[in-house]
């Protein structure tokens, strides 16, 4: 399966800028690279302009879901949508969509584990579904959004789903950029699986974030990496083989022994 990352700098409180971005990013990637699926980062319609959010969430999802389920559709491409400001009846989350390459939507994922260092709590729900799995061509995926690596339960419950690919969507500063690339080495090779990242690049209220974007395969190798701090665009190819065979050499998932474990 062939990826194109958006490792993108957000226009800061700018909705219509940054699909406009997305909408030229894509149609640059189709004409040249013709990826299988692309992956987008976190809060990219708004950014983290905490504060501003009342005015530039999304309403439910009615701008973000037509826009990325029409290129999906018109360019035959799967799309893991990153996530949004994403505003509903009971307040403010942070949403990630996914689509399929009929425009489908497959998956939505409002982020459970707020960020305190940013302020999250204050201005934002956190979501209460179960992390769970979604298929794109016929194999088994996950996504998860920023803060949410930090959490090994959340994607140890979705590679126990079967996920051999898990997206994670973010805006991951350049200040814990060293936790940003040791804890998604940690979680692909405990989890045997794929993981793939769409972190974003610029500067919001002070705060840099740290880009180097990533692919690591299932044996805790990179095939791919973008750039520190700069937007830029990340290719890579992954071998879904290469899943069942790390499993199949080192049996973690049979070997463990849940109920020794305690709560």
């Amino acid at each position: 399966m062939k990826y194109a990352i958006y490792q993108m700098d957000v226009v800061v409180a700018d909705p219509e800028a940054n699909r406009d971005k997305i909408k030229n990013w894509i149609e640059t990637q189709v004409s040249k690279n013709k990826p299988d699926t692309v992956v987008l980062p976190e809060m990219w319609n708004a950014g983290y302009a905490l504060d501003r959010l009342e005015g530039l969430a999304d309403n439910n999802g009615e701008n973000t879901i037509p826009f990325l389920s029409n290129l999906a559709k018109k360019h035959q491409i799967n799309i893991i949508g990153g996530s949004i400001a994403n505003k509903k009846e009971n307040g403010i989350y942070n949403s990630s969509y996914v689509f399929n390459r009929k425009g489908e939507l497959v998956h939505q994922y409002d982020k459970m584990h707020l960020v305190p260092m940013l302020d999250e709590p204050k201005y934002l729900n956190g979501g209460e579904a179960k992390g769970a799995v979604f298929d794109l061509d016929g194999v088994k995926m996950g996504v998860i959004i920023c803060y949410d690596l930090r959490f090994p339960e959340l994607m140890r419950a979705i590679a126990l789903q079967g996920a051999e690919v898990i997206h994670v969507v973010a805006q991951w500063p350049t200040a814990r950029k060293d936790h940003w690339k040791f804890l998604q080495y940690a979680r692909a090779i405990e989890n045997q699986c794929y993981v793939i990242s769409a972190n974003s690049s610029g500067t919001c209220n002070g705060t840099d974030f740290a880009g180097e974007s990533m692919v690591i395969n299932p044996s805790g190798e990179l095939v791919a990496s973008g750039q520190p701090e700069t937007e830029s665009t990340i290719d890579a190819s992954i071998d879904l083989s290469i899943v069942a065979e790390i499993r199949n050499n080192i049996p973690v998932f049979e070997s463990r022994v849940p109920h020794l474990y305690g709560e």
